[in-house]
Parts: C-alpha cells; structure tokens; sequence
C-alpha cells in the first residue's frame, strides 16, 4: 500500500499494530518477552530465545546506536530525493534487537558506526514510521 506522499507503507498485523501505531503517541513500542524479558523484532508471537508465547509490546527507549549504514544515490522514489542514509540502528535496551530505518536530521558526511540517534516518527495515514537522528549534543 502506497499513499499521497509515494512512500511505501507496511501491512500492519495484529502482530505489528503496537511498533506500526505507537509514534502516534511518541512511543517506540517493541514487542517484548513477558518471561524471560528479551526484548524481540519484528514483532512476533513467540519468544525466539525462550519458546515462550505470552509476548506483548512495551515502551523502549527509543535510543540507539547506528550498526551499519550506506547513501542511497540513486532516485528510487519522487519523495525521496537522494542523497539519504538507511541506516540498521541497534537500541541501548538490546543492542541484538536491531531496526532498519532511515537517518534524518543529519549531515550525511557524519554519519558514522557507533553514531548516538533517537527515535522521531514520521506519520504517514494510520502508521507512524520510526525514523532516527543524531542525538542533540
């Protein structure tokens, strides 16, 4: 599904409806392990570490660092004119939990493994994306 703004907007789940919809209320919820308290991305029904399947979403902190990150160049899509950073950010809850996102607010020249960012969302119809930036000094 695609909206006014030609970004591509997910399939929201049951399963995903928390992560997809929780920037409405500036949250980061990410599905987490009411068991052994791992927290667990994408979201789903099971605990990959523990097997357990009582799993609900919770509020993260929404900081984290960048773990990889390339320049897109090429002009994929109208809204988004190149030059932009899709970055892979791992959160300071759990550095194994990990988000595909894009980097905004940000000098690209900057950007850098190891780089402090926060959550901002972008809201697009019923979903509110979680993007990152750097964290203001």
């Amino acid at each position: 599904m695609s909206n006014e703004s030609g970004r591509v907007l997910p399939d929201v789940t049951e399963e995903s409806r928390a992560f997809w919809t929780g920037g409405f209320d500036g949250e980061l919820r990410i599905t987490r392990c009411q068991a052994c308290r791992g927290w667990i991305h994408p979201p789903v029904g099971a605990c990959w570490r523990c097997r357990s399947l009582d799993v609900a979403p919770e509020v993260a902190s929404g900081k984290a660092k960048v773990a990889a990150f390339t320049v897109n160049h090429h002009p994929w899509l109208p809204a988004f004119p190149p030059p932009y950073v899709i970055a892979v950010v791992e959160l300071d809850d759990q550095p194994d939990v990990r988000l595909t996102t894009c980097l905004v607010e940000v000098d690209i020249d900057s950007v850098g493994i190891g780089m402090a960012v926060e959550v901002v969302f972008d809201e697009q119809d019923d979903v509110a994306i979680p993007f990152f930036r750097p964290v203001a000094a």
